[in-house]
């Protein structure tokens, strides 16, 4: 039987605003993510991530990546999702997995550090 795939689709830390996350880098999350997904390929399954910058380039980049190949499991990262001003952006992603990846199981994570657990949720127990 094929391994499950994963795809983390985030926020590049390289483009995020720190300053409110007192104790937050941009090196710290980038080592939080690389980590997941290190550990959902230790855990069997093939895994990736798609890390975006805000607009046209980033929403371009999700729809390349979500070309690429078919997951079975699609985690959107809760950069994206907070705060309120990027909403936008999140809808977009949203409706491109809905359009481009049907068949995907689609789960959240709260952090950079639970990545791994939100894709078991759906898809670890045959969810």
């Amino acid at each position: 039987m094929a391994s499950k795939s994963v795809l983390a689709i985030g926020l590049d830390p390289a483009v995020v605003d720190f300053s409110a996350f007192p104790g937050l880098t941009p090196e710290l999350v980038r080592a939080h993510i690389d980590a997941e997904v290190g550990r959902l390929r230790e855990l069997g399954y093939e895994a990736e991530s798609c890390l975006i910058a805000p607009g046209e380039a980033g929403e371009a980049e999700v729809e390349r990546t979500l070309r690429s190949g078919r997951f079975d499991c699609i985690v959107i990262g809760a950069g994206l999702r907070q705060p309120p001003e990027r909403l936008m952006l999140f809808e977009r992603v949203l409706n491109l997995v809905h359009h481009l990846a049907p068949d995907s199981r689609i789960a959240f994570n709260t952090n950079p550090a639970d990545t791994a657990e939100a894709a078991q949720r759906w898809i670890g127990q045959g969810g």
